[in-house]
């Protein structure tokens, strides 16, 4: 099945035939084009679409939504494994909009990460600079009210987290294997304890016990008295994990842990309309056989992900005049090797 996109612009394709979702010939000639919708999955901003197509449908096995309960139950760090394209971050966001608890909280981790960037920053040179300028020159106009030391501390994901709050915040910590070795067990105590401590607030005379700090929120500030942050409800804690190395036993104890399996092509037929065909719908999965077998052969061999068919669908749907062999080699297998 070959569906015209949207919004095309014409040209010739090898065999001189109209080829609508082309929009880019590489003849060298200018052109104004108009470009088809964005798949779901790549629509940003705040328009009521953008956000809509945020918040499609999450759709696991049952045996896994018991696992992540048991987690949400025991106040306990959700530990999600799995192949790529299982969708691990995206459960962290699930749970933030199925649960209503606002904006998810995103900690991405990398061999530099350290567990005080996860905590809060405090902006020390920017703290000096602002008290030099105001020493001088003498005699010049006064400057402006000096902003305290609140607006030189920026609490980081984890620390914005923390926060006392009626419900729980979704904090993803996302490919914590990527980390330090010893970053999982920086975090025990952190986890244990739902506490920390910001030195440079607690050293501040009593007068200065109740200072205003920048979270992780856009234009967001909370109250942090004598430097200590603690939570009142613990965090939705999503951490992911690719399997590039173990954690250690006493992390591991800590957490609860969901493994989540490769979708059947039940599945992945549910999820394809769930993503695809919640805006006026396109017949389900019908007229997709090819790429199905196609993807899934080549799935076995550790190739491609799922969100890999859903490109593959979207571009079929939008009039790709290519087979499922065609789209998987020139486009979604080159797209692997890259990310």
């Amino acid at each position: 099945m070959t569906a015209q996109a949207p919004h095309g612009t014409h040209g010739a394709d090898g065999d001189g035939q109209d080829a609508d979702w082309r929009l880019f010939k590489g003849d060298g000639l200018a052109r104004t084009v108009s470009f088809p919708e964005a798949p779901p999955w790549r629509r940003f901003g705040e328009t009521e679409k953008a956000v809509a197509s945020r918040h499609r449908p999450y759709l696991i096995g049952p045996q896994e939504a018991d696992v992540v309960n048991a987690a949400l139950l025991l106040r306990r760090p959700l530990l999600v494994t799995g192949h790529p394209g299982t969708g691990k971050s995206s459960l962290a966001h699930a749970l933030a909009h199925e649960l209503s608890l606002g904006r998810v909280l995103h900690w991405p981790v990398n061999s530099r990460t350290t567990l005080q960037d996860a905590l809060y920053r405090y902006d020390a040179i920017g703290r000096l600079r602002e008290t030099n300028m105001r020493r001088e020159p003498e005699g010049a106009d006064a400057l402006a009210e000096d902003p305290g030391i609140g607006s030189y501390v920026r609490l980081g994901p984890l620390g914005t987290a923390l926060v006392p709050s009626a419900t729980p915040r979704v904090l993803l910590v996302d490919e914590l294997d990527k980390g330090d070795v010893d970053l999982p067990n920086d975090l025990l105590n952190v986890f244990e304890e739902g506490e920390f401590e910001i030195p440079e607030l607690a050293r501040l005379p009593e007068e200065h016990a109740h200072v205003h700090v920048m979270t992780a929120d856009p234009d967001s500030w909370t109250a942090v008295r004598r430097g200590h942050v603690r939570c009142s409800e613990f965090p939705v804690v999503v951490i992911t994990s690719n399997g590039e190395r173990d954690f250690p036993p006493a992390f591991l104890r800590r957490c609860v842990r969901l493994d989540l399996p490769e979708p059947g092509e039940d599945r992945l037929r549910a999820i394809i309309s769930a993503h695809l065909d919640a805006e006026g719908g396109h017949g389900g999965t019908d007229g997709i056989d090819d790429l199905m077998r196609a993807f899934l052969a080549r799935r076995a061999r550790g190739e491609l992900a799922t969100d890999q068919l859903l490109n593959a669908v979207f571009l079929r749907r939008g009039g790709v005049e290519l087979d499922a062999d065609g789209l998987l080699d020139a486009v979604l297998h080159r797209l692997g090797r890259t990310v």
